[in-house]
């Protein structure tokens, strides 16, 4: 079990500079905040912080800027985002290190916030810089890291910056606390059958996790464009469909037997000759192969039947992925199906990576969820076992 130091844990003197390394890496559309989830998550921790009488300063990356300054991934829209929601003013620094930045922090008043630029617009933050790291520790006296979404990164803010603090003023946020209690539920699961819901595009990229929850989980539901390749490496013929060919052989090797899961693949296959513009839309059977026009882009009805049967009966679910194209309304019935099922299922349900967490709360039914994951590489480095460095400089012990 990993513990970790929680920010309730901190003794903070009032007027204390507390950094908050945050993961407002939301997405945008113009300069507006599509989805402010992960902004939304931080509140509990700036609301407790604001209570003890800290003063706040806030950083996150945004983007890929790679280490130069780009206008494009300007933290400015997410300042107004996190303004409207917190109900407070929001200061503002045009860098997050130098002098300009120093001066502001070091004037913040008690319950005040002040958000720095994208980090990422200084190499040193991607390259785990120490200097870079000692300009950052400038700006507070405590550190607080609830930016889950980027712990599996050994980044300056993540990893080099905690370690220029004393231990003891040093800390997870709220939600990085909650994070780990969930996602431990799953790597030590208890609760009995455990059913792993897995889609999305491709196998490349969850290969790990994929062989972890393999011996974690009772039964493992493939869907989306991972299934084809599953499908595709039992001999199936997928038609015009999307295959992760480079993937063949893990997926072999997984359904080659040994590990303690059931993989269950799909009986039947929404079929299209284009996702765009279909002129033909069936279900096909892919025991008999799909013809060279038809292109898999959704589970069938009685995938959907027997998926959500299993989902009905666990007592443990994890999901990351969706089961077809489900930004397009004739291949969003799998999905949402499922969605539909596990927020229903009488479990401990855990919902990680960008597109399920996306889909999840298209249909309504996000609420019903018992966490939410704010980030979709880092919980999936987690489930495969892999030491997240976010969560190792923080541990206990």
């Amino acid at each position: 079990m990993i513990t970790i130091r929680t920010v309730d844990e901190l003794d903070i003197p009032p007027g204390s500079r507390v950094f908050y390394r945050v993961d407002y890496n939301v997405p945008l559309e113009g300069t507006t905040v599509s989805d402010a989830t992960r902004i939304e998550e931080t509140l509990s921790t700036l609301h407790l912080l604001r209570e003890r009488g800290a003063a706040i300063i806030l950083a996150s990356h945004l983007g890929r800027p790679k280490g130069t300054r780009n206008e494009k991934y300007s933290l400015k829209p997410v300042r107004d985002k996190l303004a409207s929601l917190a109900a407070l003013p929001v200061q503002w620094a045009d860098d997050c290190i130098g002098p300009d930045a120093e001066r502001k922090a070091g004037a913040l008043k008690p319950g005040e916030l002040l958000l720095v630029e994208n980090l990422r617009f200084h190499a040193g933050e991607e390259s785990n810089d120490r200097t870079f790291a000692e300009g950052l520790r400038k700006l507070g006296d405590f550190y607080v890291n609830d930016a889950f979404g980027a712990s599996h990164r050994a980044h300056a803010s993540i990893d080099a910056l905690p370690r220029l603090f004393q231990k003891e003023r040093t800390a997870g946020g709220l939600l990085l606390a909650r994070e780990l209690q969930f996602l431990q539920k799953v790597t030590q699961v208890s609760d009995r059958p455990f059913v792993a819901l897995l889609g999305g595009a491709k196998i490349a990229g969850k290969i790990e996790p994929l062989e972890a929850l393999v011996n974690l989980a009772d039964k493992i539901l493939i869907g989306g464009g991972m299934a084809n390749t599953f499908l595709a490496a039992q001999g199936k013929s997928m038609g015009g469909s999307l295959v992760d060919a480079d993937s063949i052989d893990v997926a072999k090797r997984i359904l080659g037997g040994g590990s303690k899961a059931e993989v269950v693949l799909p009986v039947d296959l929404i079929v299209a000759d284009s996702m765009d513009n279909p002129t033909t839309v069936e279900t096909a059977d892919p025991a008999r192969g799909l013809a060279g026009g038809q292109k898999a882009f959704d589970i069938g009805p009685k995938t959907i039947e027997r998926y959500a049967d299993e989902l009905r009966g666990a007592k443990t679910i994890f999901w990351n992925g969706p089961m077809g194209v489900f930004e397009k309304t004739k291949f969003a019935k799998g999905t949402m199906a499922m969605a539909r099922a596990v927020a229903e299922a009488d479990a401990i349900t855990v919902v990680g990576g960008g597109e399920s967490v996306e889909a999840v709360k298209e249909s309504g039914f996000a609420e019903k969820i018992s966490h939410i994951s704010t980030g979709g590489g880092a919980s999936l480095e987690f489930i495969s076992g892999a030491d997240l460095p976010g969560v190792e400089v923080l541990r206990e012990g």
